[in-house]
């Protein structure tokens, strides 16, 4: 999936920790074999090949998180779409300045995204990419879906606390050893030797995507690695997205979406939904927040 992951696991010895650990390793390696789009052989890389000719029967599992992905495509109006997969790549997110793209090459960009054109067959649990050239592609999901998978293995083989993080996305369960909940930092991207206070998590998961490390720089403005699927611009005025939920799955897709439906709206879909919370750091560092963040220092 092109993440690192680091699992931490409470244990009652380093051998039967290890042996935790393993299982978890095991569990992500089985769904990157199922979702990646860079293994020919995974069923999305099958669906993706027959995108215009057929539909191609796949597991329940990821015909279930392909279902999944769409409602949240439906309820961020498109702002989060499997299809991204088949942009054309054309812009270079180096932090220099460049002239801007056409705007023919803008739309062609994207010609070929699109979640309503994904049909799903239920009886037949099949995928049908309807576009000629369409792709899915899990980059905006699939670590926190593989995270929540491990540790619901986890806990399932009898682990009473742990973090999966995967890339900086904290998916936690349990307390601390001495008792205390897990405690994550909010980092200001403007000044990354500072935050904005500590995080207290149990059984949540927090998932951050920030554009200060990649942009590009067009006619004295900034703009984030981050495009919008359906118009082909990259985003602006947002530097970092925090998404706090109980699955990994939906704020990692959430992260990314806020981006693209900007600070107002983003902070819309997200106090509609229970038991999601967003911390967003907006260009100029200032913050805006869901209605039930709690901030502390210690």
């Amino acid at each position: 999936m092109g993440s690192k992951f680091d699992i931490t696991v409470v244990a009652n010895s380093e051998e039967e920790g290890n042996t935790f650990i393993d299982k978890a390793v095991q569990e992500i390696q089985r769904i990157e074999n199922l979702i990646s789009s860079w293994k020919a052989t995974s069923q999305t890389s099958v669906i993706n090949q027959n995108a215009g000719i057929k539909p191609v029967k796949v597991d329940d599992e990821l015909f279930q998180l392909i279902k999944r992905s769409i409602a949240i495509s439906k309820i961020t109006d498109g702002a989060f779409d499997l299809s991204y997969a088949a942009i054309d790549r054309i812009w270079n997110f180096n932090g220099q300045e460049t002239p801007m793209p056409s705007p023919s090459e803008i739309a062609a960009s994207v010609e070929k995204i699109g979640y309503q054109y994904i049909e799903l067959n239920e009886k037949e649990s099949s995928v049908f990419l309807t576009k000629k050239g369409m792709k899915i592609g899990f980059g905006a999901i699939g670590k926190g879906y593989a995270a929540d998978k491990a540790k619901d293995l986890l806990i399932k083989a009898g682990v009473t606390a742990g973090i999966i993080n995967a890339s900086g996305d904290m998916n936690t369960w349990g307390k601390q050893p001495n008792g205390n909940p897990w405690k994550i930092a909010i980092t200001n991207p403007l000044d990354k030797t500072k935050n904005y206070g500590l995080f207290e998590l149990e059984n949540q998961t927090v998932v951050t995507s920030g554009n200060y490390e990649k942009f590009v720089i067009i006619d004295g403005k900034r703009y984030a690695h981050i495009i919008d699927p359906r118009t082909g611009m990259p985003t602006q005025g947002i530097l970092s997205v925090s998404v706090f939920a109980t699955k990994a799955e939906l704020a990692d897709a959430l992260a990314t979406s806020i981006f693209v439906m900007g600070v107002d709206a983003g902070l819309n879909v997200i106090n509609q939904l229970p038991q999601v919370e967003a911390i967003i750091v907006k260009s100029d560092g200032s913050l805006a927040t869901s209605t039930h963040i709690n901030i502390s220092t210690k």
